[in-house]
Protein backbone atom coordinates (compact mmCIF):
# COMPACT_ATOMS: atom_id res chain seq x y z
CA UNK A 1 0.00 0.00 0.00
CA UNK A 2 2.61 2.49 0.85
CA UNK A 3 4.46 1.88 -3.23
CA UNK A 4 1.16 2.44 -4.43
CA UNK A 5 0.17 5.70 -2.89
CA UNK A 6 4.49 6.50 -3.66
CA UNK A 7 3.51 5.99 -7.61
CA UNK A 8 5.11 2.35 -7.81
CA UNK A 9 3.94 0.14 -10.39
CA UNK A 10 4.09 -3.16 -8.01
CA UNK A 11 4.44 -7.11 -8.69
CA UNK A 12 3.55 -9.01 -6.05
CA UNK A 13 4.39 -12.89 -5.88
CA UNK A 14 3.63 -14.89 -2.24
CA UNK A 15 1.59 -17.68 -1.61
CA UNK A 16 -1.78 -17.21 -0.62
CA UNK A 17 -2.72 -15.26 2.94
CA UNK A 18 -2.90 -18.41 4.93
CA UNK A 19 -4.85 -16.72 7.70
CA UNK A 20 -8.95 -15.27 7.95
CA UNK A 21 -8.89 -12.40 8.36
CA UNK A 22 -6.08 -11.02 6.27
CA UNK A 23 -5.26 -7.55 5.14
CA UNK A 24 -4.65 -8.78 1.95
CA UNK A 25 -8.57 -9.25 1.10
CA UNK A 26 -9.71 -6.70 4.07
CA UNK A 27 -7.71 -3.40 2.17
CA UNK A 28 -8.49 -4.93 -1.54
CA UNK A 29 -4.69 -5.18 -2.32
CA UNK A 30 -5.37 -7.31 -5.52
CA UNK A 31 -6.72 -4.02 -6.83
CA UNK A 32 -3.62 -2.03 -6.02
CA UNK A 33 -0.91 -4.16 -7.70
CA UNK A 34 -0.67 -6.75 -9.84
CA UNK A 35 -0.65 -10.38 -7.94
CA UNK A 36 1.01 -13.67 -8.34
CA UNK A 37 -0.36 -16.45 -6.21
CA UNK A 38 2.81 -18.79 -6.52
CA UNK A 39 5.84 -20.24 -4.72
CA UNK A 40 9.58 -19.10 -4.62
CA UNK A 41 10.18 -22.76 -4.61
CA UNK A 42 9.40 -23.18 -7.92
CA UNK A 43 12.04 -21.87 -9.62
CA UNK A 44 10.56 -21.64 -13.49
CA UNK A 45 7.70 -20.03 -12.20
CA UNK A 46 9.99 -17.10 -10.40
CA UNK A 47 12.34 -16.53 -13.49
CA UNK A 48 9.25 -16.55 -15.85
CA UNK A 49 7.41 -14.03 -13.76
CA UNK A 50 10.07 -11.98 -12.78
CA UNK A 51 11.14 -11.28 -16.59
CA UNK A 52 7.58 -10.78 -17.13
CA UNK A 53 7.33 -7.79 -14.63
CA UNK A 54 10.89 -6.13 -15.57
CA UNK A 55 11.15 -4.85 -12.18
CA UNK A 56 14.08 -2.39 -10.85
CA UNK A 57 13.71 -3.08 -7.36
CA UNK A 58 13.44 -6.01 -5.84
CA UNK A 59 12.17 -6.93 -2.21
CA UNK A 60 12.65 -10.48 -1.17
CA UNK A 61 10.14 -11.00 1.87
CA UNK A 62 8.53 -14.73 0.99
CA UNK A 63 9.29 -16.75 4.26
CA UNK A 64 8.82 -19.52 6.62
CA UNK A 65 8.39 -16.83 9.23
CA UNK A 66 7.99 -18.28 12.95
CA UNK A 67 10.18 -19.69 15.01
CA UNK A 68 7.18 -22.26 16.50
CA UNK A 69 6.40 -23.40 13.11
CA UNK A 70 10.09 -24.09 12.49
CA UNK A 71 9.99 -27.07 14.88
CA UNK A 72 7.34 -28.60 13.56
CA UNK A 73 8.27 -28.27 9.80
CA UNK A 74 11.85 -27.70 9.27
CA UNK A 75 12.48 -28.97 6.07
CA UNK A 76 9.75 -26.94 4.84
CA UNK A 77 11.15 -24.05 6.93
CA UNK A 78 14.62 -24.45 5.30
CA UNK A 79 13.45 -25.35 1.74
CA UNK A 80 11.43 -21.50 1.72
CA UNK A 81 13.92 -19.44 3.29
CA UNK A 82 16.79 -21.11 2.17
CA UNK A 83 16.51 -22.45 -1.31
CA UNK A 84 13.53 -19.82 -1.72
CA UNK A 85 16.41 -17.19 -1.74
CA UNK A 86 18.65 -19.35 -4.10
CA UNK A 87 15.95 -19.15 -6.43
CA UNK A 88 14.97 -15.18 -5.81
CA UNK A 89 18.97 -14.57 -6.66
CA UNK A 90 18.79 -16.98 -9.90
CA UNK A 91 16.32 -15.51 -11.73
CA UNK A 92 17.94 -11.58 -10.66
CA UNK A 93 20.54 -13.36 -12.63
CA UNK A 94 18.15 -14.31 -15.67
CA UNK A 95 16.45 -10.50 -15.74
CA UNK A 96 18.49 -7.96 -16.91
CA UNK A 97 16.13 -4.65 -15.23
CA UNK A 98 17.33 -5.36 -11.59
CA UNK A 99 19.06 -2.87 -10.39
CA UNK A 100 18.23 -3.08 -6.76
CA UNK A 101 17.63 -6.52 -4.73
CA UNK A 102 16.97 -6.23 -0.59
CA UNK A 103 16.79 -9.82 1.08
CA UNK A 104 14.52 -9.38 4.53
CA UNK A 105 16.04 -11.85 6.98
CA UNK A 106 15.52 -11.06 10.82
CA UNK A 107 17.41 -9.95 13.89
CA UNK A 108 17.78 -13.74 14.82
CA UNK A 109 20.29 -14.40 12.08
CA UNK A 110 22.88 -13.62 14.54
CA UNK A 111 24.36 -16.20 17.17
CA UNK A 112 22.48 -15.39 20.11
CA UNK A 113 25.00 -15.49 23.40
CA UNK A 114 22.46 -13.55 25.29
CA UNK A 115 24.40 -10.01 25.20
CA UNK A 116 22.92 -6.88 26.91
CA UNK A 117 24.23 -4.45 23.85
CA UNK A 118 23.19 -4.98 20.50
CA UNK A 119 24.20 -7.30 17.45
CA UNK A 120 26.19 -5.44 14.69
CA UNK A 121 25.82 -6.47 11.37
CA UNK A 122 29.67 -7.83 11.58
CA UNK A 123 28.48 -10.10 14.32
CA UNK A 124 28.98 -13.93 13.81
CA UNK A 125 25.52 -15.78 12.13
CA UNK A 126 24.10 -18.40 13.98
CA UNK A 127 20.66 -19.85 15.07
CA UNK A 128 19.24 -22.22 17.55
CA UNK A 129 15.92 -23.24 16.00
CA UNK A 130 15.62 -24.21 12.44
CA UNK A 131 13.43 -20.60 11.62
CA UNK A 132 16.66 -18.52 13.27
CA UNK A 133 19.38 -21.01 11.10
CA UNK A 134 17.49 -21.02 7.67
CA UNK A 135 17.29 -16.97 7.97
CA UNK A 136 21.28 -17.20 8.82
CA UNK A 137 21.66 -19.31 5.96
CA UNK A 138 19.94 -16.84 3.83
CA UNK A 139 22.69 -13.98 4.49
CA UNK A 140 25.59 -16.45 3.71
CA UNK A 141 23.22 -17.13 0.17
CA UNK A 142 22.79 -13.13 -0.18
CA UNK A 143 26.83 -12.77 0.83
CA UNK A 144 27.75 -15.94 -1.69
CA UNK A 145 25.73 -14.52 -4.94
CA UNK A 146 26.66 -10.75 -4.19
CA UNK A 147 30.31 -11.65 -3.67
CA UNK A 148 30.38 -13.80 -6.98
CA UNK A 149 28.07 -12.74 -9.24
CA UNK A 150 26.92 -8.78 -7.81
CA UNK A 151 30.71 -7.91 -6.86
CA UNK A 152 30.45 -4.35 -5.82
CA UNK A 153 34.16 -3.75 -6.59
CA UNK A 154 32.52 -4.85 -10.06
CA UNK A 155 29.27 -2.56 -10.13
CA UNK A 156 30.07 -0.93 -13.74
CA UNK A 157 30.05 -4.45 -15.14
CA UNK A 158 26.60 -5.47 -13.74
CA UNK A 159 24.87 -2.57 -12.31
CA UNK A 160 22.99 -4.52 -9.82
CA UNK A 161 22.74 -3.75 -5.83
CA UNK A 162 22.28 -6.20 -3.38
CA UNK A 163 21.91 -5.93 0.29
CA UNK A 164 19.92 -7.61 3.32
CA UNK A 165 18.23 -6.24 6.18
CA UNK A 166 17.87 -7.80 9.88
CA UNK A 167 14.52 -6.31 11.84
CA UNK A 168 13.29 -6.71 15.12
CA UNK A 169 10.25 -8.08 16.47
CA UNK A 170 7.85 -6.22 13.96
CA UNK A 171 3.89 -5.23 15.35
CA UNK A 172 1.71 -3.35 13.70
CA UNK A 173 -2.15 -3.87 12.55
CA UNK A 174 -3.54 -6.48 10.79
CA UNK A 175 -1.41 -9.17 11.72
CA UNK A 176 -3.18 -12.17 12.23
CA UNK A 177 0.16 -15.01 12.45
CA UNK A 178 -0.10 -17.54 15.05
CA UNK A 179 2.44 -17.93 17.73
CA UNK A 180 3.67 -14.16 17.44
CA UNK A 181 3.02 -11.89 20.56
CA UNK A 182 0.61 -9.12 18.98
CA UNK A 183 -1.70 -11.12 17.16
CA UNK A 184 -1.73 -13.37 20.23
CA UNK A 185 -3.00 -10.39 22.25
CA UNK A 186 -5.34 -8.74 20.08
CA UNK A 187 -7.15 -11.89 19.01
CA UNK A 188 -7.23 -12.89 22.64
CA UNK A 189 -9.08 -9.52 23.38
CA UNK A 190 -11.78 -9.34 20.56
CA UNK A 191 -12.68 -13.38 21.72
CA UNK A 192 -12.82 -11.40 25.50
CA UNK A 193 -10.58 -13.68 26.66
CA UNK A 194 -7.59 -13.42 28.63
CA UNK A 195 -4.17 -13.15 26.67
CA UNK A 196 -2.12 -16.21 27.95
CA UNK A 197 2.17 -15.08 27.59
CA UNK A 198 4.78 -17.69 27.57
CA UNK A 199 7.87 -16.31 28.13
CA UNK A 200 6.59 -13.20 29.97
CA UNK A 201 10.72 -12.03 31.09
CA UNK A 202 12.41 -12.34 27.50
CA UNK A 203 13.18 -9.21 25.97
CA UNK A 204 13.02 -8.31 22.39
CA UNK A 205 13.17 -4.95 20.11
CA UNK A 206 9.84 -4.30 19.04
CA UNK A 207 8.97 -1.68 16.84
CA UNK A 208 6.95 -0.30 14.55
CA UNK A 209 5.80 -2.09 11.13
CA UNK A 210 5.98 1.06 9.18
CA UNK A 211 9.89 1.68 10.67
CA UNK A 212 11.86 -1.17 8.98
CA UNK A 213 9.63 -0.83 5.85
CA UNK A 214 11.09 2.95 6.10
CA UNK A 215 14.86 1.94 6.03
CA UNK A 216 13.57 -1.06 3.45
CA UNK A 217 12.48 2.07 1.49
CA UNK A 218 15.57 4.44 2.18
CA UNK A 219 18.14 1.61 1.39
CA UNK A 220 16.41 0.44 -1.97
CA UNK A 221 16.92 4.10 -3.06
CA UNK A 222 20.49 4.34 -1.99
CA UNK A 223 21.01 0.90 -3.94
CA UNK A 224 19.59 2.08 -6.79
CA UNK A 225 21.43 5.53 -6.83
CA UNK A 226 25.06 3.95 -5.33
CA UNK A 227 24.94 -0.15 -5.51
CA UNK A 228 28.31 -0.77 -5.17
CA UNK A 229 28.56 1.63 -1.60
CA UNK A 230 25.16 0.41 -0.09
CA UNK A 231 25.79 -3.41 -0.92
CA UNK A 232 25.59 -4.36 2.64
CA UNK A 233 23.90 -6.00 6.00
CA UNK A 234 21.92 -3.16 7.46
CA UNK A 235 19.80 -3.20 10.77
CA UNK A 236 16.64 -1.74 11.73
CA UNK A 237 15.73 -2.04 15.15
CA UNK A 238 14.36 0.21 18.00
CA UNK A 239 16.34 2.53 20.24
CA UNK A 240 17.46 0.98 23.46
CA UNK A 241 14.24 1.99 25.37
CA UNK A 242 11.64 0.18 23.59
CA UNK A 243 13.98 -3.30 23.68
CA UNK A 244 10.61 -4.34 26.50
CA UNK A 245 10.20 -7.61 28.01
CA UNK A 246 6.98 -9.65 26.35
CA UNK A 247 4.72 -9.29 29.96
CA UNK A 248 5.63 -5.54 29.72
CA UNK A 249 3.93 -5.30 26.24
CA UNK A 250 1.07 -7.16 27.41
CA UNK A 251 -0.01 -4.65 30.04
CA UNK A 252 0.38 -1.80 28.23
CA UNK A 253 -1.86 -3.62 25.43
CA UNK A 254 -4.21 -4.47 28.33
CA UNK A 255 -3.94 -1.01 29.95
CA UNK A 256 -4.86 0.86 26.58
CA UNK A 257 -7.67 -1.27 25.55
CA UNK A 258 -9.28 -1.36 28.77
CA UNK A 259 -12.75 -3.10 28.87
CA UNK A 260 -11.14 -5.69 31.41
CA UNK A 261 -8.65 -6.96 29.28
CA UNK A 262 -6.18 -9.31 31.07
CA UNK A 263 -3.25 -11.64 30.61
CA UNK A 264 -1.71 -14.64 32.01
CA UNK A 265 1.51 -16.83 31.87
CA UNK A 266 1.21 -19.98 30.45
CA UNK A 267 3.48 -22.90 32.73
CA UNK A 268 3.49 -25.28 29.68
CA UNK A 269 7.10 -26.57 28.63
CA UNK A 270 7.71 -24.57 25.08
CA UNK A 271 10.15 -24.87 22.47
CA UNK A 272 13.66 -22.76 23.00
CA UNK A 273 13.26 -19.39 21.90
CA UNK A 274 15.84 -16.48 23.18
CA UNK A 275 15.75 -15.09 26.18
CA UNK A 276 17.65 -11.50 25.49
CA UNK A 277 18.27 -9.83 21.85
CA UNK A 278 18.77 -6.53 20.81
CA UNK A 279 20.43 -4.97 17.35
CA UNK A 280 23.01 -1.93 17.32
CA UNK A 281 21.50 0.21 14.74
CA UNK A 282 24.52 2.75 14.68
CA UNK A 283 25.53 1.91 11.02
CA UNK A 284 21.84 2.84 9.57
CA UNK A 285 21.37 6.11 11.45
CA UNK A 286 24.86 7.37 10.61
CA UNK A 287 25.22 6.26 6.53
CA UNK A 288 21.32 6.11 6.05
CA UNK A 289 20.38 8.42 7.87
CA UNK A 290 17.17 6.57 9.44
CA UNK A 291 15.61 6.49 12.60
CA UNK A 292 12.68 4.78 13.81
CA UNK A 293 10.12 7.60 14.31
CA UNK A 294 7.69 5.59 16.58
CA UNK A 295 7.99 4.64 20.16
CA UNK A 296 6.88 1.60 21.75
CA UNK A 297 3.90 3.23 23.05
CA UNK A 298 3.29 5.21 20.19
CA UNK A 299 3.14 1.74 17.92
CA UNK A 300 0.60 0.26 20.93
CA UNK A 301 -1.69 2.90 20.40
CA UNK A 302 -1.45 2.69 16.37
CA UNK A 303 -2.46 -1.04 16.98
CA UNK A 304 -5.12 -0.75 19.37
CA UNK A 305 -6.61 2.56 16.98
CA UNK A 306 -6.56 0.08 14.20
CA UNK A 307 -8.26 -2.97 16.01
CA UNK A 308 -10.88 -0.26 17.27
CA UNK A 309 -11.33 0.35 13.51
CA UNK A 310 -11.86 -3.37 12.32
CA UNK A 311 -13.74 -4.18 15.12
CA UNK A 312 -16.50 -1.62 13.94
CA UNK A 313 -16.39 -2.76 10.21
CA UNK A 314 -14.66 0.51 9.28
CA UNK A 315 -13.20 0.34 5.56
CA UNK A 316 -8.98 -1.20 6.56
CA UNK A 317 -7.98 -0.43 3.27
CA UNK A 318 -8.68 3.44 4.17
CA UNK A 319 -7.35 3.07 7.62
CA UNK A 320 -4.24 1.54 6.81
CA UNK A 321 -3.78 4.54 4.31
CA UNK A 322 -4.43 6.79 6.91
CA UNK A 323 -1.95 5.19 9.36
CA UNK A 324 0.41 5.74 6.91
CA UNK A 325 -0.23 8.79 5.85
CA UNK A 326 0.48 9.79 9.48
CA UNK A 327 3.10 8.37 10.03
CA UNK A 328 4.64 9.74 7.05
CA UNK A 329 3.89 13.25 8.15
CA UNK A 330 5.90 12.66 11.60
CA UNK A 331 8.58 14.03 12.01
CA UNK A 332 9.63 11.69 14.54
CA UNK A 333 12.85 11.96 17.55
CA UNK A 334 16.18 11.50 15.68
Amino acid sequence: MWLYMLGSRVTGYSLYPPTDPNLFELCNIKGLLKTIIADVRDIDTLRKEMSDASPEIIIHMAAQPLVRDSYKIPVETYGINVMGTVNLFEAVRNCKTVKAVINVTTDKCYENKEWVWGYRENEPLGGYDPYSSSKACSELVTSAYRNSFFNPHEYRLHGIGVASVRAGNVIGGGDWADGRLMPDCIKAILKGERIIIRNPSSIRPWQYVLDPLRGYLILAQKLYEDGSRFSQGWNFGPDDYDTKPVEWLANKICTGWGEGAAYETDKGNHPHEAHYLKLDCSKSKAELGWYPKYTLEQAIKSIIEWTLAYKNNQDMKRVCLKQIEEYSAFEGRA
